[in-house]
């Protein structure tokens, strides 16, 4: 039985997370902001490991992600330093940057993010890196998906209402998992003692953007229409995403940001190391996750 501090414990994967180490047995510390070094340190002397998940996705200003993504990743890190304890941080694919499914990413590829959250993220790795005596272990997951996630909750809800926009690179594909195999990841690193080790996190089998939607459509009852949306009237709606954020605070469904993700190469990665280092694969299929996604919806009456 471990002891484990959680960052984030409420948010998405944090709350699946807390639910299976506690059902495994182990007690966890849920760790709520602000972060502060000099309460977090002896907090975390308690425990066997510290898992970092809090962060911020979506944010109005560039500023926003770094002050959460990267200042607050350093404070954990060097709290976790002054502990004693070893730290396990959630990162993101987003800080190696895309990769077209014929080039999957290794993880000792040099990183190149190409939006605001993938370079806060990366930011947030190399401050831990920094950081003297510190012992590490970065998770690097792709698409994370399952019950409780709200990134792919609108293609759910166009789906039952009759379509699905297909934009982006039709050679494009993506690295996903679902939250279930995350969890068994962060587990796996909990127990294995593995450090100094950047680790992606996803499904071996990576997913075109038309087979993503389909699956969607077959889990959401199998009607909905597949409508291709040009590359320049995206770009309009990107723009006015832009000013619609600008004036209301909050990050549109389609910006400029999404827009770039949209028409990059894709964003596969190599799970190679998920298995050699921490012992541990996805398990499930795409098509098992998202079914299961859309009747956990439905029960909560999201679509």
């Amino acid at each position: 039985m471990a002891r484990v501090a959680v960052t984030g414990a409420s948010g998405f994967i944090g709350q699946h997370l807390v639910a299976a180490l506690e059902s495994r047995g182990d007690s966890v510390i849920r760790v709520a902001r602000p972060f502060l070094r000099g309460t977090l340190a002896p907090t975390f002397a308690q425990t066997d490991a510290v898992v970092h998940l809090a962060g911020v996705v979506s944010a109005a200003r560039e500023q926003d992600y770094f002050d959460a993504n990267e200042a607050g990743t350093r404070i954990v890190g060097e709290a976790a330093r002054d502990a004693k304890v070893r730290m396990i941080y959630v990162s993101s694919l987003a800080a190696a940057g895309p990769a077209a499914p014929d080039a999957p990413r290794g993880e000792d590829d040099p990183e190149s993010p190409i939006n605001a959250y993938g370079r806060s993220k990366l930011a947030g790795e190399r401050a831990l890196k920094a950081t003297d005596g510190l012992r590490w272990t970065i998770l690097r997951p792709g698409v994370v998906y399952g019950p409780g996630d709200r990134a792919l909750l609108p293609l759910f809800r166009l789906s039952r209402r009759g379509f699905l926009p297909l934009v982006g690179r039709p050679s494009a594909a993506y690295t996903f998992i679902h939250v279930a195999d995350v969890v068994r990841a962060i587990a796996a690193a909990i127990d294995c003692d593995v450090t100094g080790e950047t680790i992606f996190l996803g499904h071996r089998n990576p997913v075109a953007t038309r087979a993503l939607l389909e699956s969607i459509r077959t889990a959401t009852g199998g009607r909905a229409a597949i409508l291709p949306i040009p590359q320049p009237l995206l770009r309009v709606v990107a723009w006015g995403g832009d000013v619609a954020g600008a004036i209301s605070g909050r990050r549109a469904l389609i910006n400029s940001r999404r827009y770039v993700e949209l028409y990059a190469d894709g964003f596969v990665c190599r799970v190679d190391r998920l298995r050699d280092r921490l012992h541990a694969e996805a398990q499930v299929a795409l098509g098992e996750g998202l079914t299961q996604t859309a009747r956990w919806y439905e029960s909560q009456r999201w679509v």
